[in-house]
């Protein structure tokens, strides 16, 4: 089991960095295109990247029970569409929410769905254990001192945007814990990106004016964001996130925000104060906490199947 949990953890903590670098990717294609346009083009990069995958992957396999596949696509159809919708308001909600507040605001903030995954998690019997609560608010606080350098927080426009979108990524967390189990992983990852490129190329039209030469401009972080942040580091998500508690999840991918720092240090040569290491001292010792052995036979490591 630990090694499970060890794979599980390294595959999530891949999913950060990709994200982490994928803020960088996002502030870019932003001064070209407007939010919808942007997640409209990373989305449909990310459904193309898969369907030949896909194609490839199911060549060679042996038919099931007809009963059983009408079942489990039904599943696979409904988990796609419900991560979707998820995904396209969170995913949205933080482009929005970075156009109109500063990136620390915007990071501190988004990762607010790691106190909120377990709070919503306790109305679907999730249990967690003092330990994880204790690596949550290390994390919060680490977030804090990584994040609101100068110590300030007042809620804004873009704030309140940001919020909601850590509350859409809280419910894309719980969604996908509860379909991952029930159906093919890399399936529902691709189904999840075409409602989410449906709902935005819809949302484009009605509400802004793309172009393609701004597109074309926008190149490169589209096809980051689209080939990676989204087409493998989502998918990585739900394949990760299988078998794992979502509060530990969400405390792993919340590294995305440390990533991001650190990236910024290392390409854009932007330094780190003391307060900012401190903060991210705190967000690794989080997940080293959550990943110690219980002495107890342990329910936070494993997923409920209640």
């Amino acid at each position: 089991m630990n090694r499970f949990v060890l794979r599980q953890s390294l595959i999530l903590f891949l999913t950060a960095c990709i994200w982490g670098l994928g803020f960088i990717a996002q502030s870019v294609g932003m001064d070209y295109v407007e939010p919808f346009t942007f997640t409209a083009a990373r989305n449909v990069l990310a459904f193309l990247v898969l369907v030949p995958y896909i194609a490839l992957t199911d060549k060679g396999k042996q038919k099931n029970d007809t009963s059983v596949i009408k079942q489990n696509k039904k599943i696979l159809i409904i988990g796609g569409i419900c991560c979707g919708i998820c995904l396209f308001a969170a995913s949205t909600l933080q482009q929005f929410g970075v156009k109109h507040t500063t990136v620390g605001k915007a990071g501190f903030i988004t990762a607010m769905y790691m106190v909120l995954v377990p709070i919503f998690g306790i109305f679907l019997h999730k249990k967690a254990g003092m330990k994880v609560w204790t690596a949550v608010a290390l994390a919060l606080l680490g977030m804090y001192f990584l994040c609101i350098t100068k110590g300030e927080f007042r809620l804004q426009l873009g704030d309140s945007f940001v919020f909601a979108c850590a509350v859409g990524f809280t419910f894309h967390i719980l969604v996908i814990d509860y379909f991952s189990p029930k159906s093919d992983g890399v399936k529902l990852s691709c189904i999840q990106f075409l409602v989410c490129a449906a709902l935005s190329t819809v949302c484009m039209l009605i509400f802004e004016k793309p172009d393609m030469g701004d597109i074309f401009a926008a190149g490169i972080p589209i096809l980051y964001a689209g080939v990676l942040s989204s087409g493998v580091a989502y998918t990585l998500q739900i394949v990760g996130q299988k078998g794992m508690n979502p509060t530990v999840a969400s405390l792993i991918l919340s590294l995305e925000s440390v990533v991001s720092v650190l990236a910024g240090w290392l390409i854009l040569d932007q330094k780190l104060s003391v307060r900012e290491i401190c903060g991210c001292v705190l967000a690794f010792a989080a997940i080293i906490l959550v990943q110690l052995p219980d002495r107890k036979d342990s329910k936070i490591h494993t997923h409920s199947t209640e």
